[in-house]
């Protein structure tokens, strides 16, 4: 296939920078923009762009001139890597002008008419597209992917719920700094030192995850809704000082009796429509179960399946709730821009991108 030109708004942030690295060698996507800030526009990617990441920046990208994040770039999709205070309206006029958008960012979220996709658990979410243009009067659209928590946190829950069905849910994170980006936490703050408490974090695991299990059903109206799944979330969310990897401490109350075997016989057969498909950044597993009595572990772990699987270990029974289990997930990748050019894929292979 013909490649599809995509471009990256806030490129030249940790995140963007994570875009840039995932799509310059993208079977399906060729990057042919690169957005950022006035301060960065009009000088090359590689001058405008402090790169952080451990590998080095794409030599394709490097003479690729920065423009600023209005929608006149030579692309078909954008991916949004921008600041959650500035992302709203700079989306909505991307989409406006009929551009596809597969944001990062918190901005919309939660909005009755935006999917906030995660393709292994809800594809059928996308079908709020037509609702949205339609209410907006946009040639394009906004699909968002969840918090980095919580995108990791549902692919496990997913199984389970679809297997034996799902009333509780406590997680207790213990999130890398990438998490707040790349001068996020001071370092002063947090060595020798775990911050329990991250603005909002609590609140987006708890309700978006809701958002992400339930389902979309059509009103008398025509229009459709989104129904919240039937369960309680309770989140604690703590900072911690490793560099990348969220992980999360997790105790679920089933609907149904199961054996600690069938809950980690339904975590390992877990496979979604990605995997289906075979899209390019589907992990195979996407659900990785670890029996090592120590795992998983962010250095050892977070980039298994290329970043996009969500490894599970420690799998046991839970005197409070039924099980309880540690989960962990790279939350750049599989919990940002790797979630992101995710669902670009899930959008071409259901026919959204024209």
């Amino acid at each position: 296939m013909e490649k599809i030109p995509v471009g990256v708004l806030g490129a030249t942030g940790m995140i963007g920078q994570h875009f840039v690295q995932i799509l310059a060698n993208h079977p399906w996507f060729t990057i042919t923009a690169l957005a950022a800030s006035e301060r960065s526009a009009g000088r090359p990617y590689g001058e405008a762009c402090e790169w952080v990441l451990s590998s080095d920046m794409p030599e394709s990208v490097r003479d690729i001139p920065v423009r600023e994040c209005r929608p006149d770039l030579p692309c078909r999709i954008v991916f949004s890597a921008l600041p959650a205070a500035v992302a709203g309206p700079v989306e909505e006029e991307f989409a406006r002008a009929g551009y596809i958008v597969s944001s990062n960012a918190r901005a919309h979220r939660m909005e009755p008419d935006v999917p906030l996709l995660v393709p292994e658990i809800n594809p059928d979410h996308l079908d709020v597209i037509t609702d949205q243009q339609q209410r907006r009067g946009w040639k394009g659209f906004i699909v968002t992917n969840p918090n980095c928590s919580t995108a990791i946190m549902t692919i496990a829950l997913k199984p389970l719920m679809d297997r034996f069905g799902l009333e509780k849910v406590m997680v207790v994170t213990m999130q890398a700094l990438s998490g707040a980006g790349y001068r996020g936490v001071p370092s002063l703050r947090i060595l020798d030192n775990v911050i329990p408490y991250i603005s909002g974090e609590e609140e987006k695991l708890e309700s978006e995850t809701l958002k992400i299990l339930g389902r979309l059903q059509k009103k008398p109206d025509g229009d459709s809704q989104f129904v919240p799944a039937p369960l309680v979330v309770s989140a604690q969310c703590n900072r911690v000082a490793t560099r990348d990897g969220h992980l999360e401490a997790v105790s679920v109350q089933l609907g149904r009796q199961a054996s600690r075997e069938e809950v980690v016989e339904a975590l390992r057969e877990f496979r979604g429509l990605p995997q289906e498909l075979g899209l390019p950044s589907a992990p195979v597993p996407p659900v990785i179960v670890r029996e090592e009595i120590d795992r998983p572990q962010p250095l050892l772990d977070r980039n298994a399946g290329q970043g996009m699987s969500v490894v599970v270990g420690r799998v046991r029974e839970c005197p409070v709730l039924d099980y309880k289990f540690v989960l962990l997930g790279h939350n750049a990748i599989r919990g940002a821009a790797g979630a992101a050019v995710l669902n670009a894929e899930m959008l071409v292979a259901r026919g959204l991108v024209r």
